[in-house]
């Protein structure tokens, strides 16, 4: 009796038991996740708060290393040093490193927000891990030393100072083949001086990020789009493949209008002199379209009317005016002939603190280029205001992906340069005849051109620099094997290893391996406007008028609200409705073809085949 009293009793605790755990597990385990979701809440905020902090003082330190460049004083190159020592010694602390890692290891308890705030954290540090804190040391002072060598460099034609704008003015008006060879020749002599430290920056670079796991520099930036190095490598020359029956078709076109132009035998492949860009990657100089020729227009114009009309375009599509701190803070034209200092003169936008400190970095002149280009820098300053918003935390405020804050930035700057929306801005008059195919020509000589730099060039010769640790012997030779496989150019003369004419792109030094970015940009940049024009306005994507439409705009927004909080692929699907895809790229400039078949007819092909896949 006793027995069956005590088993019946232990078998009611056990099932109450039994009972109770089903009842409260739920209970238990939401209790967990609430309080693990705290605790990296907790983590998160306050490594927020120490970060936008440092990363304030550091762009701002930045800032002044690039607009106040003063010979032989080393005032702000020692801040921005000290600034940025500051920054990764925080964001690469094992500290931090640790709490990151220990949060993501119960991600599945988190939300999608919180892990790729902790996804960033950790992304961040990779750069600059505690764990190697004397190369990262060594790594910021060497990348503060190239930027100012670079951009502080005094350029000189038959011992005269000239500025970047005056070499490039030569390469664009000039018909004097001794005249352009100087300029381009001029142009290149920065890169002997960048050389060694190209080679302590390949170094550096690799050395820092191998702590947490990156087979190179290179692996490390590409693994943000969540791709290997080959992996990114087999899509630039994906969208290199796709494109070059056109660019072969534009190359073998140039080589004949150029060779005619300067009186010179037709070579195999284009001298760097004879093109109207430093590096190649934009030929469209070489066509001026009857009936569009924006420079005409622009010449009486002042600098400041560029800028303001390119916000003018943006407030139209319903966005706000620019803060008056913009205005107050940026360096937007070119520095007076007199002055004592000198300035990166690479067009850039700034978003120093992820809130209301907004920037841009630019040269203006009144011309067609810089009327473009202010329409794309305005492009990055208005997708940081609008995913400076209380739904994207500073971590995230970012574009979808890299390519995307490009991919707005140009498509921006392409749309100001249609007929329609010149016609609408007055710059040329509306019963102006425009010979549609010269400007789709002129079109492609830019957009097309940029594809085998931006997917070819830069890209393969970084690939190499960082993934194959290319030899500093080697490097001058690399880059120019590479120019002639993508682009089919070669320089004028022989160029030996005390050149480095890699190191005269900006990129290389102070923003590197990034450059596909561009290439990306640039299939997204078709891809949104095709959807623009056939879907929102029901025009002609060859002859579109973004300006005044409120619903291109509200598109816009959809895209740059979000940052990077939500995954970039999902956010192209729900506003375009497709996948990534060159096709409307190639789809564009299909009516080109026809025309450049006919204009080669008997002339020779000579563009190099692209390498085996």
């Amino acid at each position: 009796m006793f027995k069956k009293i005590c088993h019946k009793f232990v078998t009611s605790v056990l099932l109450a038991l039994f009972i109770f755990s089903f009842v409260a597990a739920p209970t238990t385990l939401a209790i967990s996740k609430r309080d693990v979701r705290a605790e990296a809440q907790k983590f998160i905020d306050e490594y927020t708060a120490t970060w936008t902090k440092l990363r304030y003082e550091s762009s701002q330190a930045e800032w002044r290393s690039n607009t106040m460049i003063v010979e032989g004083d080393d005032t702000n190159s020692k801040a921005t040093v000290a600034a940025n020592e500051k920054l990764v010694a925080f964001t690469g602390s094992k500290k931090n490193i640790d709490g990151a890692t220990k949060f993501l290891s119960q991600k599945d308890k988190l939300t999608t927000i919180q892990v790729k705030q902790l996804q960033a954290i950790l992304f961040i540090a990779a750069s600059n891990p505690e764990t190697a804190k004397d190369l990262v040391k060594e790594r910021i002072s060497a990348e503060t030393a190239q930027t100012e060598k670079l951009f502080g460099f005094d350029f000189k034609i038959d011992g005269k100072s000239v500025t970047t704008n005056d070499i490039d003015r030569i390469l664009k008006e000039s018909n004097d083949l001794a005249a352009r060879r100087a300029a381009w020749e001029s142009s290149k002599q920065v890169g002997i001086g960048l050389k060694d430290g190209l080679a302590n920056l390949q170094r550096l670079r690799n050395g820092t990020v191998k702590p947490l796991g990156y087979k190179s520099f290179y692996s490390y930036q590409v693994s943000e789009y969540g791709m290997t190095a080959e992996e990114m490598q087999a899509l630039m020359m994906k969208i290199n493949r796709e494109l070059r029956p056109l660019y072969r078709e534009l190359h073998t076109w140039a080589r004949y209008e150029l060779a005619k132009k300067y009186n010179q035998p037709v070579p195999d492949q284009l001298p760097a002199d004879w093109l109207t860009n430093r590096w190649g990657q934009d030929w469209s100089e070489m066509v001026t379209v009857e009936g569009m020729d924006v420079n005409a227009a622009l010449k009486n114009k002042s600098a400041e009317w560029i800028v303001k009309e390119g916000e003018n375009f943006y407030v139209s599509l319903g966005f706000p005016r620019l803060p008056q701190s913009f205005w107050d803070k940026s360096s937007l034209y070119p520095l007076p002939k007199d002055a004592k200092y000198k300035k990166n003169n690479h067009a850039s936008a700034w978003h120093l603190d992820l809130e209301n400190d907004l920037r841009s970095l630019m040269s203006v002149e009144p011309n067609a280029e810089w009327f473009e280009t202010s329409n794309h820098e305005l492009g990055h300053i208005y997708y940081y205001i609008n995913y400076t918003n209380k739904n994207v935390p500073p971590l995230l405020r970012e574009g979808a992906n890299r390519a995307y804050h490009e991919a707005i930035g140009s498509m921006m700057g392409f749309a100001a340069t249609q007929k329609p929306f010149l016609v609408g801005r007055g710059l040329i008059a509306a019963d102006a005849k425009v010979d549609q195919t010269q400007a789709l020509l002129r079109e492609a000589l830019s957009n097309v051109v940029f594809i085998p730099f931006s997917a070819g060039t830069m890209p393969g010769f970084e690939y190499a620099l960082y993934e194959k640790n290319l030899p500093k012997d080697q490097y001058n030779k690399r880059w120019w094997e590479i120019v002639k496989q993508y682009q089919g150019i070669v320089p004028p003369t022989a160029r030996g290893e005390q050149f480095c004419d890699a190191c005269t792109k900006t990129h290389i030094n102070d923003d590197a391996a990034q450059y596909y970015d561009y290439a990306l940009s640039y299939v997204l940049l078709f891809q949104m406007h095709d959807h623009i024009a056939t879907k929102i306005l029901k025009q002609d994507p060859h002859a579109t008028n973004y300006y005044g439409s409120k619903e291109v705009g509200a598109f816009l927004k959809k895209i740059m609200s979000p940052g990077s909080s939500r995954d970039w692929r999902v956010v192209l699907r729900e506003t375009t409705g497709e996948d990534l895809s060159a096709k409307a790229m190639l789809r564009y400039f299909e009516p080109l073809t026809a025309y450049l078949k006919k204009a080669n007819a008997g002339r020779k092909y000579t563009l190099p085949d692209l390498p085996a896949r």
